[in-house]
């Protein structure tokens, strides 16, 4: 029997190294995560990456397995951002960072593309359903944005920022302007 749920993160084997703990602080801070375990899921998905990059790189390059589970890694890997087309090889997939894997969340690319005043500001907006990706509502900050969709990215349609209907306190002040203009007459 398999299991349904299987891990997403893996906690550091240290977990008091200074270093690591200030480096994890700063990424937290720059990304706006909202926690050590978001990085550490990103790691975890980085480790996955290399270590299938890894293995192949050990078969034989004219092996079938490596011909064609190769393309296909190094194909997702350009349609995420994460590689451009000119270092479409297995040897670039070792070279990833955490950083490259965190500028492809939709919510660094809403606060890069302006849509937000911050980082922070970013992710209340996607949490909110105030972001689309294409004709598509996304609520996940932690959403990894493709190539092709990342200029798809604008806010949903019956967004108060977008074209949709003024939100509660624009009603309100609206209400009590109304309210006000009528009592000067």
């Amino acid at each position: 029997v398999l299991p349904l749920d299987r891990k997403t993160f893996k906690t550091p084997r240290r977990p008091y190294e200074k270093e690591r703990l200030d480096a994890e602080l700063r990424l937290v801070g720059e990304y706006g995560l909202r926690c050590k375990r978001e990085i550490w899921r990103v790691q975890y998905a980085l480790a996955k990456l290399r270590k299938s990059a890894r293995v192949l790189l050990t078969l034989d390059p004219k092996d079938p397995k490596r011909i064609f589970e190769g393309a296909a890694l190094l194909r997702r890997m350009n349609r995420f951002g994460l590689l451009a087309d000119d270092e479409l090889e297995l040897d670039a997939v070792l070279q990833l960072t955490t950083q490259k894997l965190l500028e492809r969340r939709l919510q660094t690319k809403v606060y890069k593309q302006g849509l937000a005043k911050s980082i922070h500001h970013a992710r209340v907006l996607i949490r909110q359903r105030h972001i689309r990706v294409g004709s598509q509502l996304v609520t996940v900050p932690s959403f990894n944005v493709r190539t092709a969709s990342e200029k798809h990215i604008d806010f949903a349609v019956n967004s108060p920022y977008g074209q949709g209907a003024p939100g509660r306190v624009a009603r309100k002040r609206a209400a009590s302007r109304a309210a006000a203009g009528d009592d000067e007459e």
